[in-house]
């Protein structure tokens, strides 16, 4: 993907985004000539996150990179591909700043587990990384959004007999350690199994080590999409997850610019092409932009 600078802000030169399909998750795309906003500090008050961001040039953003059509780099890869990660790059973007100059921008691998203590610790500025919204997050940390709305479904092999929830009470099923989903699983009458990355957990489906995987339907997608003939998805959703965008609990300003950005890309088509770019392809169809919360 190539990017022009421009004087104009991003959200206002509606971006085209051209974005790796589930299936080809971590290979580069070329998209069209793609507009950065130029002296971005300009557009934003002394003090705030935004504006030190914009002057320095650099931010760091915590993402996945082990889910496909969500967050996913391999190592032929400099910059991770998914919808999570271009809506990242819609935000950077809008401070000015080239989300493809790894030099200027530091995609950091960021598992369930430590999404809280890296943006406590200033070892990321934002988080996207399938980050479901709760009152406990909160409490820590920022949150904005949500900008997808999604539910708890399960991965199973091809050739297995389970077809919703109901049939994996008293069976082993895992997720990531540090989701919600391990909670939600657990409270539907199921054995959970933790593992630190979500591809770990796949491949305790796929060599019949646990009965299934659980998680938001949008991340078992990618992975079915990725492994198709060996997985499926299946069952009606049996949660609710708000997926938003983290950032410091210090730094609240931080919460209306990604709110109004985010709403911009969804106005000016970019949220629809990214969406179809990356979990379009496993036949997921493009949502309307949720109701996102008031910032307070």
């Amino acid at each position: 993907m190539r990017f022009t600078r421009t004087k104009a802000l991003v959200a206002a030169a509606g971006l085209a985004l051209s974005l790796a399909a589930c299936g080809d998750a971590g290979e580069d795309s070329e998209g069209p000539d793609v507009d950065v906003a130029e002296d971005a500090g300009s557009e934003f008050d002394d003090g705030t996150r935004m504006k030190e961001l914009a002057d320095a040039g650099t931010i760091k953003v915590g993402v996945k990179f082990d889910q496909p059509g969500l967050g996913f780099k391999d190592a032929a890869s400099d910059i991770p591909t998914g919808f999570d990660v271009e809506m990242a790059k819609v935000l950077v973007a809008s401070l000015g700043i080239d989300p493809e100059d790894t030099s200027k921008v530091e995609y950091v691998e960021t598992i369930s587990d430590n999404r809280e203590p890296f943006l406590e610790d200033g070892t990321v500025d934002i988080v996207l990384a399938s980050y479901s919204i709760t009152d406990e997050r909160r409490a820590v940390v920022g949150q904005a959004g949500p900008y997808l709305v999604t539910g708890q479904q399960l991965l199973v092999a091809a050739d297995s007999d389970i077809e919703s929830v109901a049939d994996v009470k008293g069976e082993e099923v895992c997720s990531v350690t540090g989701s919600t989903s391990l909670d939600n699983i657990e409270a539907e009458g199921a054995k959970p199994v933790g593992f630190d990355t979500y591809s770990e957990c796949v491949e305790k489906v796929l060599d019949g080590t646990v009965s299934a995987m659980s998680t938001d339907g949008t991340i078992l997608a990618g992975y079915a999409a990725q492994n198709e003939g060996e997985l499926k998805v299946v069952g009606d959703q049996f949660s609710e997850e708000r997926i938003g965008v983290g950032y410091s609990k210090d730094r609240p300003e931080m919460c209306q610019w990604i709110v109004d950005t985010i709403t911009e890309a969804y106005d000016d088509g970019t949220y629809e092409e990214a969406f179809n770019a990356t979990l379009g392809p496993s036949g997921v169809e493009v949502p309307e932009l949720p109701e996102m919360d008031p910032c307070e």
